[in-house]
Protein backbone atom coordinates (compact mmCIF):
# COMPACT_ATOMS: atom_id res chain seq x y z
CA UNK A 1 0.00 0.00 0.00
CA UNK A 2 1.50 3.87 -1.19
CA UNK A 3 2.34 6.06 1.93
CA UNK A 4 0.28 9.13 1.65
CA UNK A 5 2.56 11.87 2.42
CA UNK A 6 1.57 13.41 5.75
CA UNK A 7 1.70 9.84 6.80
CA UNK A 8 5.63 9.79 5.16
CA UNK A 9 6.63 12.83 6.97
CA UNK A 10 5.47 11.88 10.20
CA UNK A 11 7.36 8.61 9.81
CA UNK A 12 10.28 10.96 8.66
CA UNK A 13 10.17 13.44 12.13
CA UNK A 14 9.62 9.76 14.03
CA UNK A 15 12.68 8.34 12.38
CA UNK A 16 14.76 11.78 12.78
CA UNK A 17 13.71 11.77 16.62
CA UNK A 18 15.05 8.31 16.84
CA UNK A 19 18.19 9.02 15.29
CA UNK A 20 18.97 11.71 17.08
CA UNK A 21 18.34 9.80 20.53
CA UNK A 22 20.34 7.14 18.86
CA UNK A 23 23.28 10.18 18.13
CA UNK A 24 23.17 11.16 21.70
CA UNK A 25 23.11 7.74 23.56
CA UNK A 26 26.20 6.73 20.91
CA UNK A 27 28.47 10.37 21.93
CA UNK A 28 27.30 10.35 26.01
CA UNK A 29 30.22 8.61 27.26
CA UNK A 30 29.90 5.78 29.98
CA UNK A 31 30.47 6.56 32.85
CA UNK A 32 31.12 3.29 34.68
CA UNK A 33 34.83 2.17 34.32
CA UNK A 34 36.10 -1.48 35.20
CA UNK A 35 38.74 -2.18 36.73
CA UNK A 36 41.29 -4.32 35.02
CA UNK A 37 42.51 -6.35 38.38
CA UNK A 38 42.20 -10.45 38.07
CA UNK A 39 39.13 -11.56 39.49
CA UNK A 40 38.79 -11.89 43.41
CA UNK A 41 38.83 -15.30 45.27
CA UNK A 42 35.40 -15.48 46.78
CA UNK A 43 37.01 -16.01 50.37
CA UNK A 44 38.14 -15.06 53.50
CA UNK A 45 42.19 -15.04 53.62
CA UNK A 46 43.63 -18.16 55.69
CA UNK A 47 43.36 -17.67 59.40
CA UNK A 48 47.17 -17.48 59.73
CA UNK A 49 47.83 -14.63 57.32
CA UNK A 50 44.86 -12.86 59.12
CA UNK A 51 46.12 -13.43 62.23
CA UNK A 52 49.43 -12.03 60.79
CA UNK A 53 48.03 -9.02 59.27
CA UNK A 54 46.08 -7.92 62.59
CA UNK A 55 48.78 -8.12 64.87
CA UNK A 56 51.08 -6.05 62.39
CA UNK A 57 47.65 -3.21 62.55
CA UNK A 58 47.20 -3.72 65.93
CA UNK A 59 50.70 -3.36 67.01
CA UNK A 60 50.62 -0.33 64.54
CA UNK A 61 47.88 0.78 66.83
CA UNK A 62 50.19 0.71 69.70
CA UNK A 63 52.80 2.20 68.09
CA UNK A 64 50.90 5.68 66.95
CA UNK A 65 48.80 5.90 69.91
CA UNK A 66 45.75 5.10 67.80
CA UNK A 67 42.65 3.39 69.23
CA UNK A 68 41.18 2.36 66.04
CA UNK A 69 41.85 1.16 62.99
CA UNK A 70 40.17 0.01 59.57
CA UNK A 71 41.88 -2.02 56.88
CA UNK A 72 41.27 -4.18 53.83
CA UNK A 73 43.65 -6.94 52.23
CA UNK A 74 42.85 -8.18 48.80
CA UNK A 75 44.56 -11.06 47.42
CA UNK A 76 42.62 -11.94 44.28
CA UNK A 77 44.52 -15.89 44.40
CA UNK A 78 43.60 -16.19 47.97
CA UNK A 79 40.88 -14.29 49.72
CA UNK A 80 39.79 -10.74 51.21
CA UNK A 81 40.04 -9.47 55.01
CA UNK A 82 38.51 -6.24 55.71
CA UNK A 83 37.68 -5.44 59.38
CA UNK A 84 37.58 -2.69 62.00
CA UNK A 85 39.48 -2.77 64.89
CA UNK A 86 39.93 -1.13 68.50
CA UNK A 87 37.44 1.68 69.97
CA UNK A 88 36.59 4.78 68.83
CA UNK A 89 38.69 6.41 71.26
CA UNK A 90 40.53 4.90 74.29
CA UNK A 91 38.93 6.91 77.25
CA UNK A 92 34.81 6.18 75.91
CA UNK A 93 35.37 3.62 73.62
CA UNK A 94 32.92 2.84 71.34
CA UNK A 95 32.98 -0.25 68.23
CA UNK A 96 34.57 0.69 64.95
CA UNK A 97 33.29 -0.50 61.91
CA UNK A 98 34.46 -1.54 58.34
CA UNK A 99 31.82 0.53 56.89
CA UNK A 100 32.53 4.07 58.92
CA UNK A 101 34.49 6.80 56.84
CA UNK A 102 37.12 9.17 57.42
CA UNK A 103 39.75 11.52 55.73
CA UNK A 104 41.66 9.62 52.37
CA UNK A 105 44.70 12.38 53.09
CA UNK A 106 47.22 12.81 50.54
CA UNK A 107 44.93 10.02 48.35
CA UNK A 108 43.20 13.00 47.20
CA UNK A 109 46.38 14.28 45.64
CA UNK A 110 46.22 11.55 42.87
CA UNK A 111 42.56 12.15 42.36
CA UNK A 112 43.32 16.00 41.75
CA UNK A 113 45.75 14.43 39.45
CA UNK A 114 43.31 12.27 37.40
CA UNK A 115 40.93 15.42 36.65
CA UNK A 116 44.14 16.91 35.21
CA UNK A 117 45.21 13.79 33.27
CA UNK A 118 41.72 13.23 32.40
CA UNK A 119 40.60 16.81 30.93
CA UNK A 120 43.94 16.92 29.30
CA UNK A 121 42.44 13.69 27.55
CA UNK A 122 39.52 15.90 26.74
CA UNK A 123 41.96 18.53 25.21
CA UNK A 124 40.34 20.61 27.48
CA UNK A 125 43.76 22.03 29.37
CA UNK A 126 47.35 20.88 28.61
CA UNK A 127 49.88 19.45 30.89
CA UNK A 128 52.34 21.64 30.03
CA UNK A 129 50.44 24.89 30.35
CA UNK A 130 51.85 27.15 32.70
CA UNK A 131 49.80 27.58 36.14
CA UNK A 132 50.14 31.38 35.43
CA UNK A 133 47.60 31.05 32.86
CA UNK A 134 45.38 29.78 34.82
CA UNK A 135 46.00 31.06 38.81
CA UNK A 136 47.00 34.93 37.90
CA UNK A 137 47.97 35.95 41.62
CA UNK A 138 51.48 33.57 41.22
CA UNK A 139 53.34 35.52 38.40
CA UNK A 140 56.34 34.32 39.79
CA UNK A 141 56.06 30.73 38.74
CA UNK A 142 55.53 31.31 35.26
CA UNK A 143 58.38 28.54 35.08
CA UNK A 144 55.80 25.81 36.48
CA UNK A 145 53.72 24.13 34.22
CA UNK A 146 50.58 21.83 35.58
CA UNK A 147 52.67 18.27 35.46
CA UNK A 148 54.95 20.11 37.79
CA UNK A 149 52.48 20.60 40.20
CA UNK A 150 51.33 16.99 40.00
CA UNK A 151 54.15 15.53 39.66
CA UNK A 152 55.08 17.45 43.31
CA UNK A 153 58.19 19.03 41.21
CA UNK A 154 57.14 22.39 41.39
CA UNK A 155 59.66 23.69 43.91
CA UNK A 156 57.27 25.28 45.61
CA UNK A 157 56.91 25.44 49.64
CA UNK A 158 54.47 23.50 51.98
CA UNK A 159 51.72 25.01 54.60
CA UNK A 160 50.70 21.83 56.95
CA UNK A 161 53.62 22.03 59.23
CA UNK A 162 53.17 25.60 60.48
CA UNK A 163 49.05 25.68 60.46
CA UNK A 164 48.39 22.07 61.83
CA UNK A 165 48.80 23.68 65.22
CA UNK A 166 46.13 25.91 64.26
CA UNK A 167 44.28 23.64 62.85
CA UNK A 168 43.72 21.50 65.88
CA UNK A 169 43.03 25.03 68.26
CA UNK A 170 40.52 25.88 66.18
CA UNK A 171 39.21 22.87 64.10
CA UNK A 172 35.57 24.74 62.77
CA UNK A 173 37.49 27.13 60.92
CA UNK A 174 37.16 27.10 57.09
CA UNK A 175 40.47 27.65 55.29
CA UNK A 176 40.12 29.30 51.15
CA UNK A 177 42.54 27.63 48.77
CA UNK A 178 44.63 31.03 47.97
CA UNK A 179 45.38 31.32 52.47
CA UNK A 180 46.46 27.76 52.46
CA UNK A 181 48.80 27.90 49.12
CA UNK A 182 50.09 31.41 50.85
CA UNK A 183 51.92 29.60 53.34
CA UNK A 184 53.74 27.55 51.28
CA UNK A 185 54.51 30.33 48.54
CA UNK A 186 56.21 32.16 50.82
CA UNK A 187 58.84 29.83 51.75
CA UNK A 188 61.89 30.03 49.35
CA UNK A 189 61.78 27.82 46.38
CA UNK A 190 65.24 25.25 46.73
CA UNK A 191 64.86 23.44 43.47
CA UNK A 192 63.65 24.37 39.92
CA UNK A 193 60.98 22.45 38.62
CA UNK A 194 60.69 19.07 37.41
CA UNK A 195 64.03 18.51 38.89
CA UNK A 196 63.59 16.93 42.49
CA UNK A 197 60.66 15.34 44.06
CA UNK A 198 59.07 17.55 46.89
CA UNK A 199 55.64 17.12 47.34
CA UNK A 200 54.60 20.18 48.20
CA UNK A 201 50.76 20.64 49.52
CA UNK A 202 51.00 23.90 48.42
CA UNK A 203 51.09 22.87 44.74
CA UNK A 204 48.51 20.51 44.40
CA UNK A 205 45.86 23.49 46.30
CA UNK A 206 47.30 25.38 43.20
CA UNK A 207 46.91 22.85 40.81
CA UNK A 208 43.17 22.24 42.18
CA UNK A 209 42.58 26.11 41.40
CA UNK A 210 44.02 26.12 38.06
CA UNK A 211 41.40 22.93 37.45
CA UNK A 212 38.86 24.42 38.81
CA UNK A 213 39.25 27.86 36.81
CA UNK A 214 39.87 26.29 33.42
CA UNK A 215 37.06 23.83 33.20
CA UNK A 216 34.90 25.92 35.00
CA UNK A 217 33.32 24.15 37.75
CA UNK A 218 34.39 23.33 41.53
CA UNK A 219 36.61 21.05 42.45
CA UNK A 220 34.23 18.92 44.37
CA UNK A 221 32.41 18.37 41.27
CA UNK A 222 35.69 17.70 39.25
CA UNK A 223 36.38 14.91 41.67
CA UNK A 224 32.94 13.56 40.87
CA UNK A 225 32.65 13.67 36.99
CA UNK A 226 36.20 12.21 36.66
CA UNK A 227 37.17 10.06 39.38
CA UNK A 228 34.43 9.03 41.67
CA UNK A 229 31.25 8.72 39.60
CA UNK A 230 33.12 6.35 36.80
CA UNK A 231 34.67 4.23 39.57
CA UNK A 232 31.14 3.53 41.47
CA UNK A 233 33.16 5.35 44.72
CA UNK A 234 29.79 6.35 46.20
CA UNK A 235 31.46 6.67 49.71
CA UNK A 236 34.00 9.11 48.64
CA UNK A 237 34.15 12.93 48.08
CA UNK A 238 36.02 15.95 48.25
CA UNK A 239 34.70 17.24 51.61
CA UNK A 240 33.90 16.14 55.00
CA UNK A 241 32.23 12.78 55.70
CA UNK A 242 28.69 12.00 54.99
CA UNK A 243 28.10 8.99 56.86
CA UNK A 244 29.43 7.45 60.02
CA UNK A 245 32.76 8.43 60.62
CA UNK A 246 35.75 7.24 62.41
CA UNK A 247 36.68 9.43 64.76
CA UNK A 248 40.02 11.46 64.30
CA UNK A 249 42.70 11.88 67.47
CA UNK A 250 45.47 14.14 68.06
CA UNK A 251 47.61 12.73 71.18
CA UNK A 252 49.55 16.16 72.78
CA UNK A 253 53.26 15.77 73.26
CA UNK A 254 54.80 15.07 76.68
CA UNK A 255 57.72 16.32 78.69
CA UNK A 256 59.59 13.24 78.05
CA UNK A 257 59.86 13.56 74.15
CA UNK A 258 56.48 10.93 74.03
CA UNK A 259 53.19 11.69 73.35
CA UNK A 260 49.92 10.90 75.61
CA UNK A 261 48.31 8.73 73.59
CA UNK A 262 45.91 8.17 76.76
CA UNK A 263 43.67 11.13 76.50
CA UNK A 264 44.14 12.32 72.77
CA UNK A 265 42.64 15.24 71.89
CA UNK A 266 39.28 14.47 69.30
CA UNK A 267 40.02 16.36 65.94
CA UNK A 268 37.67 15.01 63.94
CA UNK A 269 35.82 18.42 63.21
CA UNK A 270 39.01 19.39 62.01
CA UNK A 271 37.27 21.24 58.73
CA UNK A 272 38.44 19.59 54.94
CA UNK A 273 39.22 22.75 53.85
CA UNK A 274 41.98 22.26 55.39
CA UNK A 275 43.23 20.10 52.66
CA UNK A 276 41.03 21.20 49.55
CA UNK A 277 42.72 19.33 46.04
CA UNK A 278 46.26 18.39 48.13
CA UNK A 279 44.18 16.10 51.61
CA UNK A 280 40.54 16.84 51.68
CA UNK A 281 38.72 14.11 50.27
CA UNK A 282 36.92 11.38 52.42
CA UNK A 283 36.42 7.86 52.15
CA UNK A 284 35.54 4.27 53.31
CA UNK A 285 37.93 1.37 53.17
CA UNK A 286 36.19 -0.13 50.65
CA UNK A 287 36.11 2.59 48.09
CA UNK A 288 40.00 3.41 49.36
CA UNK A 289 41.03 -0.12 48.19
CA UNK A 290 39.02 0.05 44.62
CA UNK A 291 40.74 2.95 44.25
CA UNK A 292 43.80 1.97 44.97
CA UNK A 293 43.19 -0.57 42.30
CA UNK A 294 42.18 1.82 39.80
CA UNK A 295 44.94 4.38 40.24
CA UNK A 296 47.45 1.35 40.18
CA UNK A 297 46.17 0.10 36.65
CA UNK A 298 45.34 3.52 35.48
CA UNK A 299 41.96 2.39 34.88
CA UNK A 300 40.42 5.99 34.44
CA UNK A 301 42.82 7.08 31.22
CA UNK A 302 43.97 3.85 30.06
CA UNK A 303 45.29 5.25 26.65
CA UNK A 304 48.39 7.05 28.99
CA UNK A 305 51.30 5.59 29.29
CA UNK A 306 53.46 8.55 30.53
CA UNK A 307 52.05 9.50 33.60
CA UNK A 308 54.50 7.35 35.68
CA UNK A 309 56.93 6.53 32.57
CA UNK A 310 59.57 8.82 34.70
CA UNK A 311 59.50 8.43 38.48
CA UNK A 312 62.24 10.76 40.31
CA UNK A 313 63.26 9.45 43.49
CA UNK A 314 61.07 9.88 47.14
CA UNK A 315 63.61 11.50 48.95
CA UNK A 316 67.10 11.95 49.11
CA UNK A 317 67.66 8.93 51.71
CA UNK A 318 64.71 6.68 50.49
CA UNK A 319 65.54 3.53 48.77
CA UNK A 320 65.81 3.03 44.86
CA UNK A 321 62.35 1.05 44.67
CA UNK A 322 60.53 3.76 46.33
CA UNK A 323 59.66 6.97 43.97
CA UNK A 324 57.16 9.53 42.96
CA UNK A 325 55.15 10.29 39.48
CA UNK A 326 51.41 11.92 39.11
CA UNK A 327 50.21 12.13 42.27
CA UNK A 328 51.14 8.81 43.50
CA UNK A 329 53.98 6.46 45.01
CA UNK A 330 55.34 3.91 43.14
CA UNK A 331 56.77 1.21 46.18
CA UNK A 332 58.54 -1.80 44.10
CA UNK A 333 56.09 -3.14 41.98
CA UNK A 334 52.59 -1.46 44.03
CA UNK A 335 51.61 1.85 43.48
CA UNK A 336 49.33 4.22 45.83
CA UNK A 337 49.75 6.81 48.18
CA UNK A 338 50.03 7.79 51.83
CA UNK A 339 50.08 10.24 54.82
CA UNK A 340 48.52 11.91 57.46
CA UNK A 341 46.33 14.69 58.42
CA UNK A 342 44.97 15.36 61.73
CA UNK A 343 43.29 12.71 63.35
CA UNK A 344 43.98 9.79 60.63
CA UNK A 345 47.27 8.22 58.90
CA UNK A 346 45.85 6.48 55.70
CA UNK A 347 48.22 4.50 53.36
CA UNK A 348 46.46 2.46 50.57
CA UNK A 349 48.24 0.00 47.55
CA UNK A 350 47.98 -2.13 44.59
CA UNK A 351 49.63 -3.88 42.40
CA UNK A 352 48.57 -3.51 39.01
CA UNK A 353 49.69 -7.14 37.96
CA UNK A 354 48.99 -9.51 40.72
CA UNK A 355 45.84 -7.04 41.94
CA UNK A 356 47.28 -7.21 45.46
CA UNK A 357 45.53 -4.55 47.31
CA UNK A 358 46.01 -3.05 50.83
CA UNK A 359 44.30 -0.03 52.46
CA UNK A 360 44.43 1.14 55.73
CA UNK A 361 43.60 4.20 58.13
CA UNK A 362 44.55 4.24 61.68
CA UNK A 363 42.82 7.09 63.86
CA UNK A 364 45.46 9.02 65.59
CA UNK A 365 47.69 11.35 63.18
CA UNK A 366 50.19 12.24 65.90
CA UNK A 367 53.31 10.23 64.61
CA UNK A 368 52.99 11.69 61.07
CA UNK A 369 52.16 10.34 57.53
CA UNK A 370 54.99 7.89 57.88
CA UNK A 371 53.59 4.81 59.72
CA UNK A 372 50.39 5.04 56.71
CA UNK A 373 53.56 3.77 54.02
CA UNK A 374 55.24 1.62 56.77
CA UNK A 375 51.78 -0.27 57.33
CA UNK A 376 50.30 -0.61 53.94
CA UNK A 377 54.32 -1.97 52.71
CA UNK A 378 54.27 -4.77 56.06
CA UNK A 379 51.00 -6.13 55.14
CA UNK A 380 51.58 -6.58 51.66
CA UNK A 381 54.21 -8.42 52.39
CA UNK A 382 52.40 -10.59 54.70
CA UNK A 383 49.43 -10.92 52.29
CA UNK A 384 52.45 -11.41 49.54
CA UNK A 385 52.38 -14.61 50.82
CA UNK A 386 49.27 -15.72 51.36
CA UNK A 387 48.82 -19.30 49.91
CA UNK A 388 46.66 -19.72 47.04
CA UNK A 389 43.35 -20.60 47.64
CA UNK A 390 41.71 -23.96 45.52
CA UNK A 391 42.67 -23.78 41.68
CA UNK A 392 44.32 -20.39 41.90
CA UNK A 393 47.89 -19.67 41.46
CA UNK A 394 49.93 -17.23 43.39
CA UNK A 395 51.92 -14.18 41.59
CA UNK A 396 55.70 -15.43 40.75
CA UNK A 397 57.07 -11.58 41.74
CA UNK A 398 57.79 -10.57 45.08
CA UNK A 399 58.35 -7.58 47.12
CA UNK A 400 62.02 -5.63 47.61
CA UNK A 401 61.18 -5.54 51.79
CA UNK A 402 59.63 -8.12 54.23
CA UNK A 403 57.11 -7.77 56.51
CA UNK A 404 59.97 -7.99 59.79
CA UNK A 405 61.62 -4.58 58.16
CA UNK A 406 58.82 -2.44 58.30
CA UNK A 407 57.54 -3.88 61.80
CA UNK A 408 60.62 -3.19 63.13
CA UNK A 409 60.72 0.65 61.70
CA UNK A 410 57.09 1.11 63.14
CA UNK A 411 57.94 0.22 67.11
CA UNK A 412 61.22 2.06 66.39
CA UNK A 413 59.06 5.32 65.81
CA UNK A 414 56.53 4.73 68.45
CA UNK A 415 55.20 7.90 70.14
CA UNK A 416 54.10 6.22 73.05
CA UNK A 417 55.25 4.06 75.77
CA UNK A 418 54.68 0.39 75.48
CA UNK A 419 52.05 -0.95 77.78
CA UNK A 420 53.16 -2.36 80.94
CA UNK A 421 53.30 -6.06 81.49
Amino acid sequence: MRTQPKTRRAIAVASAVVVVALAIVGCAPDRHVEVPVPPQADAALPQATIDQLQTAVTDAMAATGSSGAIVGVWAPWSGTWVAGLGTQNPVDGGEVTADMQFRAGRVTRAMTCDVLYGAAAQGKIGLDDKVTEWVASVPALSDVTLEHLCDGTSGIGSYAGRLTPMWIANPTRKWTPRELASFGLGAPRATKPGEVYGGSDAGYILLGMALERALEKPAADLIEEYVTEPLDLEATRLGAPSGSVLQGLHSQPLEDGKSNCAEPLDVTEVSPTTGFTDSGASTDIHDLGRYAQALATNALDPGNDKRFADPLPAGAKTPSWYTMAGGAAQAGSLIGQSGSVPGYITGAFSDPSSGLTVAVVLNNSASGGTAGASLAWELAAIASKAPAAAGETPPEAGLPWTAEQYHALIAEAAICAAPAA
